[in-house]
């Protein structure tokens, strides 16, 4: 199970975020774009593009109302037939996107074609695609090496022109992607900054792209992180059928056995290798194969170490590397230690769909519905970032929603975000922040269903809300409802009084 982090992290996302700027495309007559000049340094410039991204980020705080408009500036690079790479943190919540190419004025209108914000990667394409017939795609190699020296090419703050900088290759490691806030990949860190402005940019040794700027890290000057060739090939393998399908899951948590204790409880020789199941997600593809307590040794038959590691490509990296480069339906092949016996058994892997409510959510409304002032919303990290949760009730139910399988019994943790005073819910205000946990006796199991419950065809005289921690229960006359609806759209403003699609 890939790790998560909810605190705030020091990875910053390079996207750019810049003031929106009102950029019209420009007219057809505007000169062509100019052609390579003899003696120019390299054909790779020419294809590196200037993303303009004019976006609206939803306002999870006030649901119904439409989002703040900003925007930013980020690199791109073609890599095949109207086929431009670049990161999916410079092009999330947009609603415009303008591409810019080496040495020209003119702004070609582009559109997403796909998107993967678990890698951090998108592939754009533009309206017309005539003008870029002649230039040439670019080829990805593989990882660098340590210590060896690659250029990155893009667009950063400071400047209009197209910037290259050089750096080495100082680490390769498997860590968190900081767009999504829940997904860990494959990284390659360089000594060389990643500005604002460079994201989505190619990373090229020996002409060919070993990676894309993504990261770099609040901490350290001159240190910046790219996606490794292995990430890039599995997002565009996986848009093939024309469908983006996210990263499988081994749904087993894990942890270091270092201690020489612990090894001897658990029946294992002192030789570094295994590390111990914690958790099995139910659902998960270890499910009724796994088990806490059992000690996994290898992955595909690459020896697991103490610390969770295998060697792959000559590298020591994180074993769930060996999860990371396959797809749903693909099996991998465990052989783990229970009770001092070894067994061994193939699995097929699949998506955590429940796992992405850890993840931050793009291009989707807040799902929200408001009933007589009460505002009702789904827990997830969009809404966590947002505001503000103390209650220690509504904090574990949002730890606990995967590893302990509420979302087997709760599609969603419906929380009681605001109240929008009236006089039908006066004296309720302090019960926002809480979650629901019946509503008229009935558990609830989602959003929608909440909603369904408060609106039934047959009104009771009172409708009673039960949330997690409270004291008392929240009680209102049902036939006043109607009219508290109608004072609280009037008077706060709210177009639409429920949205359960993203």
């Amino acid at each position: 199970m890939r790790a998560r982090s909810f605190a705030p992290l020091a990875l910053l996302l390079i996207a750019g975020q810049l003031a929106a700027q009102e950029t019209a495309a420009v007219a057809v007559e505007t000169p062509p774009i100019p052609q390579k000049p003899p003696g120019a340094p390299s054909d790779i410039y020419r294809s590196v593009v200037r993303i303009e991204a004019a976006v609206q980020t939803p306002d999870y705080a006030t649901p119904w109302n439409s989002g703040r408009f900003g925007g930013g500036i980020g690199t791109g690079f073609l890599i095949g037939e109207n086929k431009f790479l670049t990161n999916a943190h410079v092009v999330s919540n947009e609603r415009r996107l303008l591409i810019t190419v080496h040495g020209s004025p003119r702004k070609y209108p582009a559109k997403v074609k796909f998107v993967a914000h678990d890698c951090d990667l998108a592939l754009l394409e533009v309206e017309d695609f005539t003008d870029f017939k002649d230039f040439p795609k670019l080829s990805f190699g593989e990882v660098p090496q340590l210590e060896s020296q690659v250029r990155v090419i893009g667009y950063p703050i400071g400047g209009e022109r197209l910037s290259v900088t050089r750096g080495v290759v100082s680490r390769i490691d498997f860590s968190s992607y900081s767009h999504s806030r829940a997904d860990s990949h494959l990284i390659v860190q360089i000594d060389a900054a990643i500005n604002p402005g460079n994201s989505g940019g190619p990373v090229v040794q020996d002409n060919k792209v070993v990676g894309v700027a993504f990261q770099g890290l609040r901490q350290a000057d001159n240190t910046g992180y790219i996606i490794p060739t292995p990430v890039i090939r599995r997002f565009l393998k996986d848009i093939e059928d024309g469908t983006y399908d996210f990263y499988v899951d081994l749904g087993a948590a894990t942890f270091p056995l270092f201690n020489p204790a612990m090894r001897k409880a658990l029946k294992m020789e002192d030789n570094g290798l295994g590390v111990l199941v914690t958790d099995v997600t139910p659902t998960g593809a270890c499910e009724g194969v796994l088990k806490p307590g059992d000690v996994i040794l290898s992955m595909d038959g690459h020896e697991v170490d103490s610390g969770g590691q295998i060697l792959l490509d000559g590298e020591k990296v994180d074993m769930n590397e060996v999860v990371e480069r396959k797809f749903a339906g693909d099996k991998v092949a465990l052989k783990w230690l229970r009770d001092g016996k070894e067994e061994n058994q193939e699995i097929t892997l699949k998506t955590l769909p429940p796992a992405r409510m850890y993840a931050i959510q793009y291009e989707k409304k807040p799902r929200y519905f408001v009933f007589a002032g009460l505002v009702f919303q789904p827990l997830d990290t969009n809404l966590f970032a947002s505001v503000k949760f103390d209650d220690v009730n509504v904090r574990r139910l949002y730890n606990d929603y995967l590893p302990k399988g509420i979302f087997t019994e709760r599609e969603d943790i419906v929380v009681l975000t605001r109240v929008e005073s009236d006089p039908v819910n006066s004296q309720l205000g302090g019960f926002s922040g809480l979650a629901v946990d019946k509503i008229n006796g009935v558990t609830v199991k989602s959003l929608k269903h909440a909603h369904e419950l408060l609106n039934p065809p047959t009104l009771p005289e009172f409708h009673v809300v039960e949330l997690f921690g409270a004291s008392r229960p929240l009680v209102m006359p049902a036939n006043a409802v109607e009219a508290a609806n109608e004072r609280v759209r009037e008077t706060y403003a709210i177009e639409r009084l429920s949205n359960f699609t993203e």
